[in-house]
């Protein structure tokens, strides 16, 4: 299992503790967030990027202490990216 954040370590606490309550709108939006993530994982092409084997060390390294294949781990790095929750580095002047 991957390591809790502090975050989620705050959420599994409140849940022991019985402090979380449903949301009056769960099926809504449980129905909403299902075409989201089915939207988000709908996977209709593919791609062939050549990166250093360096690279692919630590991605699969990193996939790994997620917990996650690393193909997904690329796959979720590109989606953030492109939905701009993930920017470039600043280009140097």
């Amino acid at each position: 299992m991957a390591r809790l954040t502090q975050e989620e370590r705050e959420i599994v606490k409140a849940f022991e503790q019985g402090d979380l309550r449903s949301s009056r709108h769960t099926p809504a939006i449980m129905t909403q967030h299902r075409e989201y993530a089915a939207a988000t994982f709908r996977k209709d092409k593919r791609v062939n990027v050549r990166i250093s084997s360096r690279d692919l060390d630590a991605l699969r390294k990193r996939a790994l202490s997620e917990g996650i294949p690393y193909q997904t781990l690329i796959a979720s790095v590109l989606h953030r990216f492109v939905e701009g929750r993930l920017r470039a580095p600043e280009a140097p002047e």
